[in-house]
């Protein structure tokens, strides 16, 4: 991966949740598309916020963040909730998922992953996700590139997600400019939101709980 510097920020406010508590609205529009226990798996998880929404609506959530000191805060914020989680201290690159989701959610993390890394773990991600079923991301892009915090990142090329994402259905794609401060200074980035499903086509015998209506 290329080198991110919220595990160092997560470890130096062990009180404080810098993305805040509330779910973005992200994971508020994709939960409200899954089938009542459908399996989530959030991809660079940090603090927890939006795993422990989709945990809170009754889905089975594992959460994955390289971030020991940001998995220490999720899953105290999953015990503030009453909701379990499953928990995986991992680097996306190193870490292959197993079994089948729902949904595949990533906000704010894949574009840690080295550009020639991530086509296989995108692959393997798609690899995991059940027919019909959700990949929702949101990834920094390279039209407006602001560095903070001497961050290292491989920003995603404009047509970078369309390849990945060539064979599956695009229900939404969103591609803006968000005001940010998290080193002290107003700034901004641009990113990609994508939500997109899985084109491949259901089998009578697979369970019905993995049929996701589209909206």
């Amino acid at each position: 991966m290329t080198w991110s510097p919220w595990a160092r920020a997560y470890a130096q406010t062990p009180d404080t949740y810098i993305w805040g508590t509330e779910p973005s609205k992200l994971a508020r529009e994709v939960s409200a598309r899954l089938p009542p226990g459908a399996r989530v798996l959030d991809l660079g998880c940090g603090e927890g916020r939006d795993s422990v929404f989709f945990a809170s609506r009754g889905f089975e959530v594992t959460g994955v963040d390289v971030s020991a000191a940001g998995l220490q805060k999720a899953s105290r914020l999953a015990q503030a909730h009453g909701v379990r989680i499953r928990w995986v201290s991992a680097d996306a690159t190193h870490w292959a998922p197993t079994g089948l989701f729902d949904l595949v959610y990533s906000c704010g993390a894949l574009h840690y992953v080295a550009r020639h890394q991530r086509a296989r773990v995108l692959s393997q991600l798609q690899a995991v996700t059940r027919p019909g079923g959700y990949h929702a991301l949101v990834v920094f892009t390279d039209r407006h590139i602001y560095v903070e915090h001497g961050e290292r990142i491989d920003y995603f090329a404009e047509d970078e997600l369309d390849r990945a994402y060539a064979d599956w259905h695009i229900r939404a794609r969103t591609r803006t400019l968000i005001t940010c401060t998290g080193d002290g200074t107003p700034h901004r980035h641009s990113v990609e939101q994508l939500l997109a499903t899985n084109a491949k086509v259901l089998r009578p015998s697979t369970d019905a709980r993995s049929t996701l209506a589209s909206r």
